[in-house]
């Protein structure tokens, strides 16, 4: 049976719900998650601190939570490989380790950024 489409400001609603289960969910499960949070804690308000500029406080705090997104979809995929089965599998390995090269690729970024902007 279809259930009917929500919208306005009850599924605007109901989507903040769901979102703030899965922060709580991630931030629960999973330690890097919960390492990188405490990062951005840090430096989130020394990016807006050291930013001379509005863009240059936009990339600096940008950088950061793109860590925190690309970590977050990171865990997604984790929590769906092992959902699908814990047994070893090419594909499987793969889609993790690709999830774990994504979420290191957006830790240069940060390291680029940051540094350009502080040491340029």
């Amino acid at each position: 049976m279809d259930r009917p489409k929500l919208s306005g400001m009850r599924r605007l609603l109901l989507a903040f719900v769901n979102s703030w289960k899965g922060f709580k969910g991630a931030f629960r499960e999973e330690a890097a998650f919960r390492q990188e949070v405490a990062l951005a804690v840090v430096l989130l308000p020394l990016g807006v601190w050291l930013g001379k500029t509005g863009v240059e406080r936009a990339l600096l705090v940008g950088a950061v939570l793109i860590v925190l997104i690309v970590e977050l979809l990171n865990t997604g995929i984790e929590t769906v490989v092992d959902r699908i089965g814990l047994e070893r599998h090419e594909l499987s390995g793969l889609a993790k380790d690709v999830g774990s090269t994504a979420v290191l690729i957006s830790f240069l970024l940060l390291g680029t950024i940051w540094g350009f902007i502080l040491l340029g």
